[in-house]
């Protein structure tokens, strides 16, 4: 049979960016580290400026801050370093994630710096985590018994957006307040005309 040629196709991302020139993307597929850990490790820099959020990757990896489990905790237990991050409730330090998201981080850095972007006003726009295939091991039990013993790796993509000055905000004064329609026609009686 014909064979046809390799075609390589450019991936596709669940989000593109608003403005394509000011943003930088970056990716990686089969981490072999869990995805709960990394969803949970991702959720937590979400919004941050670049540069805070790689002093905070590398606290967490020293073990200096924690990482709030706010959906896969279930039997983390407390840590009182969540408080920090308006959050009472289980925290751990996966530095395995927080590896591979560092790594990811600087690749998604280093493709803004060839689109010449500013990387000191960087921010995470987009941070999405999904699961991949599982890989199968087995594990032998009691009774000549075989389980399944499985990894749960998982893919994960980063947007990066240059942040835009603020803009001011028009002044107070120059806003006039809505009025219903009862205030008026209360209004135009005030001032005599008729209803």
């Amino acid at each position: 049979g014909l064979r046809r040629p390799s075609t390589r196709r450019m991936v596709k991302y669940s989000r593109e960016p608003d403005n394509a020139v000011k943003a930088a993307k970056a990716r990686a597929s089969d981490l072999r580290t869990s995805f709960k850990n990394m969803r949970e490790t991702a959720m937590a820099i979400k919004g941050m400026a670049l540069d805070k959020a790689k002093a905070y990757l590398g606290k967490v990896a020293e073990k200096k801050d924690v990482i709030p489990l706010r959906r896969f905790g279930g039997s983390a237990g407390r840590s009182n370093l969540t408080k920090n991050h308006k959050y009472h409730g289980p925290g751990r330090y996966p530095v395995k994630s927080v590896k591979h998201l560092l790594d990811l981080l600087t690749n998604a850095e280093s493709n803004a710096e060839v689109k010449s972007l500013d990387t000191d006003s960087l921010v995470v726009q987009h941070i999405q985590v999904n699961q991949a295939v599982k890989g199968r091991r087995r594990t032998y039990r009691a009774h000549g018994r075989i389980n399944a013993y499985m990894s749960n790796p998982c893919h994960v993509e980063v947007i990066l957006v240059e942040k835009e000055e603020s803009v001011k905000k028009a002044d107070e004064t120059a806003m006039v307040p809505r009025q219903s329609k009862k205030q008026l026609a209360q209004k135009r009686l005030r001032n005599g005309a008729s209803a």
